[in-house]
């Protein structure tokens, strides 16, 4: 494929993706595979060439009305797995046409290589290097308060939403090399040691009251309704679900 087509290419996916989010509540934010290889280990990487195009996929508050919730009123039957994965699968797959069947490949969040379980896609480590988020773990402090043995998770803030969205996968085009352009550098918006202390240990040991997700000022947060499914366990979901299909009128 000759660069020319490359850039050609790449600026009619990224046209397409813009307009899906004011649509779908999707952020889809780019990224070159070798930028993602270079900080996971070899387990990790992406076996395409380190100059094919990528774009980390990000629902903001607004999924889950714009997207999620019009997928329950259209199915009447869903899978045995999480409707909210199947819709945002069933999304993603439908990119494939707005863009005349461009060849894509679609790596979610919750899928596992083979039978291991090792994830296919490290979404957090993605979304810090497409520079859409920053993912914080202990190693950004300058001294690291917790005991050696204690594991403290990372979590990304997003600079807009703080920690009110989800890194759905990432979607690559293994078709569409893109040359030399500038890296994205994530916006780091805890300015010093004890605010990045105050967001691990909120997600660490209290992440059910959600309070690591408003460390930052945020643009907008999830509406009650999706609050109460994700604060809902998947297995007794199925009542809230049955309540928006009752409630269509509100939504159609």
């Amino acid at each position: 494929m000759s660069s020319a087509g490359c850039v050609k290419n790449i600026e009619k996916i990224k046209m397409v993706l813009e307009e899906d989010y004011h649509a779908s509540g999707l952020n889809y934010h780019f990224l070159k595979v070798g930028w993602y290889n270079e900080k996971v280990t070899k387990p990790f990487r992406l076996n395409y060439d380190p100059n094919a195009a990528a774009f980390v996929v990000i629902s903001s508050p607004e999924m889950f009305e714009k997207t999620f919730i019009p997928f329950l009123l259209k199915r009447h039957c869903i899978g045995e797995g999480d409707p909210l994965d199947e819709s945002l699968a069933n999304h993603l797959k439908s990119l494939e046409h707005k863009l005349d069947g461009c060849h894509l490949e679609i790596l979610q969040d919750y899928q596992m290589q083979g039978n291991t379980r090792k994830p296919r896609i490290l979404v957090q480590t993605a979304g810090h290097v497409s520079g859409a988020v920053y993912f914080y773990q202990r190693k950004d402090l300058a001294v690291d308060p917790w005991p050696v043995d204690k594991r403290i998770y990372g979590v990304c803030l997003h600079p807009r939403y703080g920690g009110w969205f989800a890194l759905r996968g990432v979607i690559v085009f293994p078709d569409v090399l893109v040359g030399d352009v500038p890296r994205p550098t994530p916006v780091d918006t805890l300015v010093s040691d004890e605010k990045k202390k105050e967001l691990l240990e909120k997600y660490n040991f209290n992440w059910e009251d959600w309070s690591f997700r408003d460390v930052i000022p945020v643009e907008s947060r999830y509406s009650e309704l999706q609050k109460q499914y994700f604060s809902t366990v998947p297995a007794e979901r199925t009542s809230i679900v049955e309540r928006i299909r009752s409630s269509c009128a509100k939504y159609s």
